[in-house]
Order: structure tokens, then C-alpha cells, then sequence
């Protein structure tokens, strides 16, 4: 059954980059391969991905060489007018959730839809009762400001915790 999933880090004290979009706090923590909440491991099991603008644009300026490190259906949530990208298979939208999320589960197949970020796209999901799993990988750092995981009320059961590095991970369920 296909499950829609955030998988994301943040500071300690809840912030997954900081008020100018930075996520060089993050980018210097080690990690181990296989270890909890390994990246490797938890993209094999995504088949469509969604994120909002400005991870987008972030994901563009910073991320390799230019092109899109993603090979499933990707759709980015905006208002902004960006260029296509003939390199992938992005969908540009300002359509409902409920109405992309369906056809992000189509798109997924078997796999699992992977809410990239931010936390209020993430919100919007929880909102309309779309979001099964929050993982975080929670970085030895505080921000004190930034922007939020979750800028809303969401209440979480935990079901595993773990190590990967000197990253303490967490899996919740959405209640």
C-alpha cells in the first residue's frame, strides 16, 4: 500500500533551514550508509516525490551539477512561473492537494509518495488527512529561528528510533 511519507532533518529545536533557506548546519553532519533513516534505503522505496518552490528553487542553486537527481514523477507546488525541465518529469501545479496527490499515487505504483518539503506543503497534506509517516533526522544543532518541520498542529505516535551518525532519527505514524 502505497503511504505518503515526509522524510526530512531538522535543528533540535525544530527548524529545517534557517530564515535565508540555509541548510549548511545540516550539510556538515556525518552519516553513516545503512544506518537509520539511510537515504539510499528510503529512495529505493519512493516512486513520486512533491515539494513546494522554494525547496525546489533550493533543490536547483545547490544540488550537483544542475541537472535532477530524481527518476520518478515529480511535483513542485507554486504560484511561480519557472522553466520546463525536458532533463525530468516535473509537474509545475497550483491544482488542490487532494486533487495532485491522486495522481501522485497513481504515478507511485507500489511505491511510497515522498513530501520533500517544506513543512507548511507538509501541513496542507496533514490537513486533508494524506500523510501517513513524518521521519526526521534530528541534527545536533539549534537555529533558534527558520523555518519550521511542521508549522501546525500534527499529533504523532512514535514507532522507532535510531542512530545515523551523530543524527538521532525518528519515525512517527500520524495519528
Amino acid at each position: 500500500m502505497t503511504r505518503t511519507v515526509y522524510y526530512t532533518a531538522a535543528s533540535l529545536d525544530g527548524f529545517i533551514a534557517t530564515p535565508d533557506h540555509s541548510l549548511d548546519w545540516l550539510l556538515t553532519r556525518r552519516q553513516e550508509e545503512g544506518g537509520a533513516l539511510d537515504y539510499a534505503t528510503f529512495i529505493a522505496g519512493i516512486g513520486a516525490l512533491a515539494m513546494g518552490a522554494s525547496t525546489y528553487r533550493w533543490i536547483v542553486d545547490h544540488v550537483g551539477d544542475g541537472t535532477w537527481d530524481y527518476d520518478v514523477p515529480s511535483w513542485v507546488f507554486t504560484h511561480r512561473d519557472f522553466p520546463p525541465r525536458p532533463d525530468a518529469d516535473i509537474t509545475f501545479t497550483a491544482d488542490p492537494v487532494p486533487q495532485v496527490h491522486r495522481a501522485m499515487v497513481t504515478a507511485a505504483g507500489e511505491r511510497d509518495v515522498w513530501l520533500v518539503g517544506g513543512g507548511d506543503l507538509v501541513g496542507q497534506f496533514h490537513d486533508h488527512g494524506l500523510l501517513d509517516d513524518v521521519l526526521v533526522s534530528f541534527a545536533p544543532v539549534t537555529l533558534g529561528a527558520g523555518m519550521p518541520l511542521l508549522p501546525r498542529h500534527v499529533e504523532l505516535a512514535l514507532r522507532d528510533v535510531g542512530r545515523n551518525g551523530d543524527l538521532a532519527c525518528a519515525t512517527y505514524a500520524v495519528r
